[in-house]
């Protein structure tokens, strides 16, 4: 696989038999892969600065959501791209997922193909280099190549996903987005996720910018979908 031999993936997983399946068909892949059993080891081999992790749901001590909240509360890790794995198929674990951050979710059983083809999309959409560019609109400064955000001049700590999201609604202002535009635009081409996934991350948006009044850029257009206006 062109591009992927430098590239590093953790595989958090409890159970050796799908632990060894994962990290085979991930070096087949061409990717190099570190392995921990439970979030005690995840921690250790975070000092080797994976590329990616393959984190999943049921852990002991720690749950897997637990850590991947964890993972975007420190500063290391606050960007460090996260696919959940789980035996869960209800939509409800899945927004649990979502909400603590992770990027992607697989449910067991899938395919190698399906593992592959989704690491390989959230580390290109990860790796993608932002234009240098601070964008400023009534007090909300984005500044894209340092992935920092400033609301009246003092910092604040967004989410990957959402800081995507409003970088694109920012540069995008007053008009109507659908769920199926916002997915093409900061999701890019991973076709596994659902438009479901967008009223997710537009909330955990919201509940960043809501202590500082901005929560009402973000405008829901019934029927339509959202507009982020400069005006309200």
């Amino acid at each position: 696989m062109t591009g992927s031999e430098s590239r590093t993936i953790l595989v958090v997983e409890d159970e050796a038999a799908i632990r060894d399946m994962l990290s085979f068909t991930l070096h087949r892949g061409g990717y190099t892969v570190i392995e921990a059993a439970d979030t005690r080891e995840a921690i250790e081999q975070l000092e080797r600065k994976p590329d990616l992790v393959l984190l999943d749901w049921m852990l002991p001590g720690i749950s897997g959501v637990e850590f991947a909240r964890r993972l975007r509360q420190e500063e290391a890790t606050r960007h460090l791209p996260v696919i959940m794995l789980t035996a869960r198929g209800e939509e409800e674990s899945k927004l649990k997922g979502f909400e603590a951050g992770v990027d992607d979710y697989i449910t067991k059983p899938f395919s190698t193909q399906e593992l592959l083809a989704r690491v390989k999309a959230i580390l290109r959409r990860s790796q993608a280099q932002p234009e240098n560019e601070v964008i400023e609109i009534n007090g909300l400064e984005l500044d894209t190549a340092g992935h920092r955000l400033r609301i009246d001049g003092k910092p604040m700590d967004l989410g990957p996903t959402e800081f995507r999201l409003l970088n694109f609604f920012m540069t995008h202002p007053e008009r109507v987005y659908s769920r199926d535009q916002l997915l093409d635009q900061v999701w890019g081409d991973n076709v596994y996720i659902e438009d479901r996934t967008v009223d997710v991350h537009i909330r955990r948006l919201r509940k960043a910018l809501e202590p500082y009044g901005y929560d009402r850029h973000v405008q829901t257009v019934r029927g339509a979908g959202y507009r982020f206006s400069k005006q309200v």
